[in-house]
């Protein structure tokens, strides 16, 4: 074998080694996602106060909500996630109840919820995702579907995101964009229903039935809203930074554009320049909520996180908001997580929250009937919101506890108490499970 024949022989065994390595190096490429991840999430919700939309921004505001969530993520390949999330909620409102007052056995009053039909409801919602990622992970899309049904909307939502990495992967920027499509299936006030397109008003049976007291020439200035659709448009977009090896910083800005009904139907509301009407001591609506067909959103904020030691990471948050309806935010939070052994993190959290009026916005009975949009929705008044949350996660880090094929990753648990200065106070308590499935 001659010194020329050797040579050939050589290089072609290093590049069929070469090769073999390639395709080792793509054969294993990390996976995205190894294996299906499956997540329990449930909740718990209560609040109280005394300023009701729904009776014109007087009346309780009772109200409980329990929800459970699961979310299911499969790795279709060593790019490609596909997410399940599929939730329902279950709720019992004292101010819901009294879009009928007069439905349950007890004289009706703001202060008192009625046991009518409307007093409890359903919401349900899933959503389809599904997500890539280049072989270098320097890159990364999504798209969503959603669709969500209560008793008096349904909704149709599609969307995506685009992310893209940077400078060795310490720079980030992302942008995503949804559409919601929703149809209100409108519920008014019962006092107004005999008002409406074909109604007889005051002669309605309704009112035999139940007779008028205070100002008996009841004659609210009442039409049906003419179209019950509404578009939601969001446009998002975020720039991440590791500034170095302790601190990480963001950046986010989001648009809303919003068309078509954006008043509550059920949310009565009571002029200053009207003599009241009641039916018991219920006092009668004048009108519903009337508020502008169109709203635009921005909110600019930012992100920073800063990792003190091995045992506690500081991250903050803060938001400014603005839309042309009036309304100017402040959204200041504080989480301080603390790594209290190998699998056990508590972390306490604050948050602020302070907002202007909408220009709309008046308290009950501080309407005018000449006004040409008006609401005593307390969530569109001047407030600030204190926010006090404590939580604990417990991680398995080598799912040693498993049952067949399936293994806990997780667990999360978390209470929050939150109080308005106008008087409105809640409490949520969460849990959630996050198991892996081999």
């Amino acid at each position: 074998m001659t010194l020329k024949t050797i040579s050939y022989t050589l290089f072609g065994i290093l590049l069929l080694f070469g090769i073999q390595a390639s395709e080792a190096q793509e054969t294993y490429k990390k996976r995205v996602l190894e294996v299906a991840e499956v997540s329990f999430l449930s909740s718990y919700y209560t609040q109280d106060g005394r300023n009701a939309a729904v009776t014109g921004g007087i009346g309780t505001e009772e109200l409980t909500d329990a929800t459970g969530t699961i979310v299911v993520s499969i790795p279709l390949n060593d790019d490609d996630i596909l997410t399940v999330d599929a939730g329902i909620s279950a709720y019992t409102s004292a101010s819901s109840s009294n879009v009928n007052p007069f439905d349950g056995a007890a004289p009706a009053n703001a202060f008192q919820a009625s046991s009518g039909a409307s007093s409890n409801d359903v919401w349900s919602n899933v959503t389809l995702g599904y997500g890539h990622s280049s072989d270098d992970r320097n890159t990364s899309w999504n798209t969503k579907l959603a669709v969500s049904i209560e008793y008096d909307y349904f909704s149709l939502g599609f969307g995506g995101g685009f992310t893209r990495l940077f400078n060795e992967k310490n720079t980030e920027l992302g942008v995503n964009a949804n559409i919601y499509l929703d149809k209100w299936n409108a519920i008014y006030p019962s006092e107004l229903r005999p008002f409406n397109t074909g109604g007889r008003g005051i002669n309605d049976p309704f009112f035999t039935l139940n007779p008028i007291s205070g100002n008996t020439n009841y004659d609210p200035s009442f039409t049906a809203f003419e179209k019950e659709n509404r578009n939601s448009y969001s446009l998002g977009v975020h720039f991440a930074q590791i500034l170095s090896p302790k601190l990480q910083g963001i950046l986010l800005v989001d648009f809303v554009a919003q068309q078509g009904l954006l008043s509550t139907p059920f949310q009565r509301v009571y002029f200053g320049d009207v003599a009241d009407s009641f039916i018991q001591s219920f006092q009668l609506a004048d009108d519903v909520e009337r508020l502008p067909d169109s709203r635009l959103k921005v909110a600019v904020g930012g992100r920073l996180n800063y990792y003190l030691n091995e045992m506690v990471v500081v991250r903050s948050y803060y938001r400014y908001y603005t839309d042309n309806w009036g309304i100017r935010s402040h959204t200041a939070n504080l989480e301080i997580p603390v790594k209290i052994s190998d699998s056990f993190t508590l972390y306490p959290s604050y948050r602020y929250y302070t907002q202007t009026a909408a220009d709309y916005f008046a308290a009950f009975e501080s309407n005018l009937s000449t006004d040409q949009f008006y609401t005593s929705d307390y969530d569109l008044s001047e407030y600030n919101a204190n926010q006090f949350g404590m939580g604990i996660t417990y991680t398995d880090i080598f799912t040693n506890l498993r049952l067949w094929k399936i293994g806990l990753k997780q667990i999360d648990l978390k209470f929050d108490h939150y109080k308005r200065n106008s008087g409105l106070s809640a409490n949520i308590a969460s849990l959630a499970f996050t198991f892996l499935m081999d």
